[in-house]
């Protein structure tokens, strides 16, 4: 697990229109049961987004919202196999989270 991973989505019912989570806890975190994630939504199920907050970010072929208000925890055991990495998107990860947290 580290940080940039993407994961699907755990819930299958939520899928259609969140299919991906992204990791971004620091890696240096060790020994917790959680991870800290944010939701990856499909362009078209979200809407209106705030650009620095909620950025469109390429996984494969797929654009998708980066729904940075909705950050959470979820067990580590919910996120099973990365299915992808962000790394290309760091910069626009990390604005979105000072956006969010103000340190901008």
């Amino acid at each position: 697990m580290g940080r940039l991973d993407v994961y699907a989505n755990p819930e299958a019912g939520e899928r259609k229109h969140t299919p991906y989570f992204l990791d971004v806890q620091n890696d240096y975190i060790a020994g917790l049961d959680t991870r800290v994630v944010i939701p990856l939504r499909r362009e078209a199920a979200f809407g209106p987004r705030a650009r620095a907050l909620h950025p469109l970010v390429n996984l494969g072929a797929e654009k998708l919202v980066l729904d940075t208000a909705a950050i959470g925890a979820v067990p580590k055991t919910a996120l099973r196999k990365v299915i992808g990495r962000l790394v290309d998107a760091r910069a626009e990860v990390q604005e979105a989270l000072d956006a969010l947290f103000g340190a901008y």
